[in-house]
């Protein structure tokens, strides 16, 4: 008996020790960034930085404000976002409570393939495929638009909203929906007004987690939006997103300059977009579970 007790004291020391080294991880990454960031402060004022829209930090008169590149990477996040939910949580409606089981287990896992397709080959995809359609459509002079990372982004997630989306209602209790159907609600009734409800925390989850996919992803932007750090005015301008301007840039720069400090303060503004998603998300499952 007391070895078994050992033993699960054991177990639980490691699952401690595992679960507090992950948080010494994350906390250990960000301040490797933020104590290189901080340092572009020593050559420009902080407004300019974080509210100032002109990155040119090659030219003769070097300027690293990062105001286009956080609102190019919004703008073909939120655009990928509102393609994606309503595909996303439409398929895993569909394929939870209205498509026969048989069709279902055909049609899962060809959506579940799309996560394993390589962001490159996606990314190629749009630059051969969408880019020359979007231009030919809109008449614009490059397809390599904000429009193109939005499109071929939203392909990379939906397969996270539409899964974790689908196990949020199948997790629903049958109970709820036989209740609905006994006070006469019809199907549809019962999947708008009790089904998704009960939902809507795990389906909010699968958003947050498709946001944050979405705007950590570099290949896709880097090969669909024309790389340019302007401030775009609409989708069908070209936008450069902070994770190809460090994945383009960081290869090349001299270490210790002003351009590496610069980049390593982009970092730390993805990480910190990307930390308070996860969080938001973690709130909200524990919200849901105490409700």
């Amino acid at each position: 008996m007391g070895q078994k007790k050992l033993s699960e004291r054991a177990i639980e020391w490691g699952a401690s020790a595992v679960a507090h080294a992950s948080i010494l991880i994350i906390a250990l990454i960000f301040l490797f960034l933020f104590a290189e960031g901080y340092k572009i402060f020593a050559y420009d004022d902080p407004l300019h930085i974080f509210f100032g829209t002109d990155w040119q930090p090659t030219s003769q008169n070097p300027r690293y404000e990062m105001l286009a590149l956080i609102v190019g990477s919004l703008v073909v996040t939120l655009g990928a976002m509102l393609i994606a939910i309503p595909l996303g949580v439409g398929c895993a409606i569909y394929l939870s409570e209205i498509a026969p089981p048989h069709l279902a287990e055909i049609l899962k896992p060809i959506i579940e393939i799309l996560a394993g397709i390589p962001s490159v080959v996606l990314g190629f995809f749009a630059l051969v495929v969408l880019a020359p359609l979007i231009s030919l459509a809109f008449g614009v002079p490059s397809g390599l638009t904000a429009l193109n990372g939005a499109l071929i982004l939203a392909v990379m997630i939906l397969p996270t909203i539409e899964t974790i989306s689908e196990d949020a209602l199948r997790a629903v209790p049958k109970g709820f929906r036989e209740a609905s159907f006994a006070m006469g609600a019809t199907h549809w009734e019962t999947i708008r007004h009790v089904a998704v409800p009960a939902a809507m925390p795990g389906i909010t989850v699968a958003i947050l987690l498709g946001f944050g996919r979405a705007i950590g992803e570099t290949m896709v932007v880097l090969m669909a939006t024309g790389n340019a750090s302007i401030m775009p005015t609409g989708l069908l301008d070209p936008v450069r997103a902070m994770t190809s301007t460090i994945a383009s840039e960081m290869g090349e720069v001299a270490q210790g300059s002003a351009h590496y400090f610069a980049l390593f303060m982009v970092g730390c503004i993805l990480f910190a977009i990307s930390f308070a998603v996860n969080l938001a998300a973690s709130m909200i499952v524990k919200r849901g579970q105490n409700s």
